[in-house]
């Protein structure tokens, strides 16, 4: 049972009041999923307001893989955290505009710097819609 699982998960470090996932690894199914569980319990765990996911290293990302960073964006509002995914190369953009994956609700900057930046404001910012911006 605990072959390959307990070994293999994405780091999510705390910075601040948001949390970072740097993908450093070719992510498959059961990885994105255990990312994904890992990641709202974490956000609840630390009441993070933002969620920064770099897929820099990322070289392909399939259909599951965009649905599921769709997922995960759209599970962190709910837990009143803001999304944003930084780094994307090129190829993947365009993989995910072919297979006709918009990603809504999820922000994308170039860099980390720009992406932590982009969660900065929108924290600062007005509650976006929800009405749960002070803890």
């Amino acid at each position: 049972m605990t072959e390959g699982t307990s070994a293999e998960r994405i780091p999510i470090l705390k910075m601040g009041e948001f949390l970072l996932v740097s993908i450093q690894v070719d992510m498959h199914d059961r990885l994105a999923m255990t990312l994904q569980d890992d990641l709202t319990e974490r956000i609840v765990k630390t009441r993070a307001h933002g969620v920064l996911i770099d897929i820099s290293s990322l070289e392909v990302v399939d259909s599951f893989i965009g649905r599921m960073i769709g997922n995960i964006a759209a599970m962190s509002r709910v837990l009143d955290a803001q999304t944003v995914v930084v780094g994307m190369r090129p190829a993947v953009a365009i993989t995910l505009v072919e297979l006709g994956l918009a990603l809504p609700g999820v922000r994308t900057a170039l860099d980390v710097d720009k992406g932590m930046a982009l969660l900065r404001e929108s924290v600062k910012g007005p509650a976006s819609g929800n009405g749960h911006r002070p803890r």
